[in-house]
């Protein structure tokens, strides 16, 4: 690993570097379903990304009575919970973190996953040695597409915003990225598209891990900015 950082990488981590974007999905879907409230999954695939309270003001409107809420966001985390101890990486996703790392890149997983979720999270990744920074929920006062969670990454790390890229799955993502003024990465193995990714303003998409990994001398990683 090189002696000096030369800058850093954000990660996005649901979607992102583990497969849990279509779990989050089929639990939302159970959840609105539980209160009376169903909405068609594609709809609910399109929200994931944003926090709990920006997805159900999406989902549901903003005018809706609200009394619901606490016990919507219960049922999701106790849904997705039973499929905590099965997460799967997404393709090579901890050799990309290792091979930034090497690079002398400051590897940050900026996530806005409650803490019990992260810890999850980070298991399945296997990736710890190389990690530097991990954000929660915590850490921040509003969700995607607010840039929160992005300050708080930069902060807790010791990044500037002018020396990072941030690699996520979602145009939610994207739009954090941009109130900051950082380049985003696109990856669609999240279930969004180039098009759509590329369309809100990715410097570069790219199919999984994987593929950026593959591409990782010639893609904006290179060099952290």
């Amino acid at each position: 690993m090189a002696d000096e950082i030369s800058g850093g990488v954000l990660f996005d981590v649901d979607g992102t570097l583990v497969d849990t974007t279509y779990l989050h999905t089929v639990s939302w879907w159970e959840a609105l379903r539980q209160t009376e409230q169903p909405v068609p999954m594609a709809t609910i695939h399109r929200a994931i990304g944003m926090g709990s309270d920006k997805l159900l003001d999406h989902l549901l409107g903003p005018e809706r009575d609200r009394d619901a809420d606490e016990r919507l966001r219960d049922a999701h985390a106790t849904l997705y919970g039973e499929y905590w101890e099965r997460l799967t990486p997404l393709p090579r996703a901890a050799d990309l973190l290792r091979a930034c790392a090497e690079r002398g890149l400051r590897v940050v997983l900026a996530t806005s996953a409650a803490e019990p979720e992260v810890g999850a999270l980070r298991r399945a990744l296997a990736a710890d040695d190389v990690i530097h920074t991990v954000t929660s929920s915590a850490d921040a006062k509003e969700s995607k597409p607010a840039p929160d969670i992005l300050q708080a990454a930069l902060a807790q790390s010791g990044l500037d915003a002018a020396r990072v890229v941030f690699v996520g799955d979602s145009v939610w993502d994207v739009a954090a990225a941009g109130q900051l003024d950082i380049p985003c990465v696109g990856l669609t193995c999240g279930g969004t598209s180039r098009g759509e990714l590329a369309g809100a303003g990715a410097v570069a998409v790219y199919d999984d891990p994987a593929a950026l990994l593959a591409a990782l001398a010639d893609s904006p990683l290179a060099n952290g900015r």
